[in-house]
């Protein structure tokens, strides 16, 4: 917690009868959104077998003051043996993730400040409230802004569509069921 982000629910890969591994993801929640994810979660595993590990994420200034730190320890340290790596390149790596949504209550650019600190590679979709809201609940708040379950499965499935590990007509299936 410290840190300012922890694996609150390890995917579960038992599969089923398939030999191909399951697609997989990291879901990113913070504050109440945290439920939505874990929500997320479920629905993506029901409508199209992905895995997905859930990390609380209760402070992205934390990573990001973690990344900093790790960035210029590394530049003032260039002979050391092993580079130091970011807490949230570090939680992600332990887990082979490669597709990570990471949705806040905040505007989008507070879950963007980690991006840099992010494993190589890894394809990373932030979602959060940017604008004025125009809505009688926090439901439909988080409708129109695009933080609830069903935008956070959506956009998890796109990433997973966008490397490969889903076909595009999932997106698309995505978009009648949420």
């Amino acid at each position: 917690i410290v840190k300012g982000m922890y694996l609150l629910k390890a995917g579960d890969a038992a599969g089923g009868k398939s030999k191909k591994p399951a697609p997989r993801a990291a879901l990113l929640g913070s504050g109440t959104i945290l439920r939505e994810a874990i929500a997320a979660a479920a629905l993506l595993e029901k409508d199209f077998g992905v895995v997905c590990d859930i990390y609380s994420c209760p402070s992205f200034v934390e990573l990001r003051r973690d990344g900093v730190d790790a960035e210029r320890w590394n530049r003032l340290n260039p002979e050391a043996r092993t580079p130091r790596k970011a807490w949230v390149a570090q939680c992600l790596e332990a887990r082979g993730t490669t597709v990570a949504v990471a949705a806040t209550d905040y505007v989008r650019a507070f879950s963007e400040q980690i991006r840099a600190y992010l494993p190589k590679g890894t394809h990373y979709t932030a979602l959060g409230t940017d604008g004025f809201g125009r809505s009688d609940s926090r439901a439909n708040l988080r409708r129109f802004f695009e933080v609830d379950r069903h935008q956070i499965a959506h956009a998890t499935v796109a990433a997973l569509a966008e490397e490969g590990q889903l076909m595009k007509a999932h997106v698309s299936k995505a978009m009648q069921l949420y």
